[in-house]
């Protein structure tokens, strides 16, 4: 086999020169990026289907919605039967306030903290100290990250207005580059040439 041999076979003229069988990229088809340009990042349940909305985006964020919010019920139930627990062991009516009290802020924060994850970038210097001194805090008010969850996904996949922005600004930032390097052939068509 030459090497302008494929495992396919011999493209016919104007035909595909790809090798038969091969998997097209991921964000293949209609409308997406060209290769060697940026490619859209993957969102967790969502993947890329977020670009254009296809592939069952409108189930996914249902299901997202739905899925979430029964987590979050669950996990009131669950923490429901812990306080009925320590009302059986009568530890007090004050250690009970501040458990309610504690499960609320921690759910609070966690949900502030999650919901800022879907609009913006945290700072990246300052990111690896906060994420693990807030590990605990978002474990104990996991209540409010699912919430966060289901809320966002009324209105669109969580992160999506953040992936969506970066993905284009990365479009632009490589349109214009490969417009600085090749130039514009139109203009260069349409120049006169000087004559001598």
């Amino acid at each position: 086999m030459n090497d302008k041999q494929t495992p396919g076979g011999n493209p016919e003229p104007g035909g595909d020169p790809e090798p038969a069988g091969k998997p097209e990229p991921a964000g293949s088809g209609p409308g997406a990026p060209e290769r060697g340009g940026p490619e859209p990042a993957s969102i967790r349940f969502f993947g890329t289907t977020w670009v254009h909305h296809d592939s069952g985006y409108g189930l996914r964020r249902a299901g997202v919605a739905v899925g979430s919010l029964a987590l979050a019920a669950a996990g009131a139930v669950v923490l429901r039967f812990a306080f009925q627990g320590l009302e059986i062991a009568a530890v007090g009516r004050f250690v009970g306030i501040l458990v309610v009290a504690g499960f609320a802020i921690c759910s609070a924060l966690a949900f502030r903290r999650t919901w800022d994850g879907f609009v913006r970038r945290p700072d990246p210097a300052a990111r690896s100290a906060a994420d693990t001194s807030s590990q605990g805090l978002m474990l104990i008010g996991f209540i409010g990250s699912l919430l966060a969850y289901f809320c966002r996904s009324l209105v669109e996949a969580p992160g999506e207005g953040l992936h969506r922005a970066e993905y284009t600004a990365a479009r632009e930032r490589y349109e214009r580059r490969r417009g600085a390097r090749t130039g514009n052939p139109a203009a260069k068509k349409s120049r006169p040439k000087k004559r001598h």
